[in-house]
């Protein structure tokens, strides 16, 4: 059965198949956005409090901020292949793009953390709060306010990134794209759709991450 793109040789079945790649996309960025950000939080504070775990944990940040994502994807997967390790694409592409999201946060987080004025902490300790009160009730929320904005952004930065997952053989929303402009050679009718699909995905995160950043300043 076709629908009204039936000259263009799309059907009800391509639609389906675009449905599904979409449904994928939203369930990897969920997951990596959860792990990474677990992971980036934890991180950062270690990276903060701690300057041997910050040292150690330095070439392993920056490798992960400034190598491209796809070259990671491809590199990670070949390593596992030829280690014998064998894991679904979901599960490759969740640790992958968490890992990024974890490295790129800690360093937002430990921004947050070290621009909080050193004299509240030394305020807290004066009312007899302890280092992981102060951390809970002082620190972290004040930090917050800095690294919320920064932290939209890498959500915005994963969801797009996510559609590089394709490279590994996890069929997420462009690779399904890809798929189908192979077969029907409609290639302006899906990348333009596929662009319009990604802008409003992140167009209302962004747009909600500058009002609840309005709201948090006040």
């Amino acid at each position: 059965m076709q629908f009204q793109f039936a000259q263009q040789g799309l059907t009800w079945h391509d639609t389906y198949f675009l449905a599904e790649g979409l449904l994928n996309t939203l369930e990897l960025a969920a997951s990596a956005t959860v792990v990474g950000t677990i992971g980036g939080v934890v991180l950062g504070w270690v990276r903060t409090v701690s300057v041997t775990a910050r040292v150690a944990t330095t070439p392993i940040v920056d490798i992960l901020r400034s190598v491209p994502m796809i070259i990671q994807l491809i590199l990670a997967n070949s390593f596992l292949s030829l280690a014998g390790f064998s894991t679904s694409p979901f599960i490759f592409g969740t640790v992958a793009l968490g890992a990024w999201m974890a490295a790129v946060t800690a360093e937002v987080v430990r921004a947050g953390l070290l621009s909080v004025p050193p004299q509240y902490g030394k305020s807290a300790r004066s009312l007899g709060m302890n280092r992981r009160q102060e951390l809970v009730y002082i620190s972290l929320p004040l930090a917050f306010r800095t690294a919320l904005a920064p932290w939209i952004n890498l959500v915005l930065s994963l969801i797009k990134d996510s559609a590089l997952a394709g490279v590994i053989g996890y069929v997420d929303y462009m690779r399904a794209t890809q798929t189908l402009i192979t077969r029907t050679h409609e290639t302006w009718v899906l990348l333009l759709g596929a662009g319009f699909l990604y802008f409003i995905i992140c167009y209302p995160v962004s747009k909600y991450s500058r009002r609840l950043e309005r709201k948090i300043a006040v």
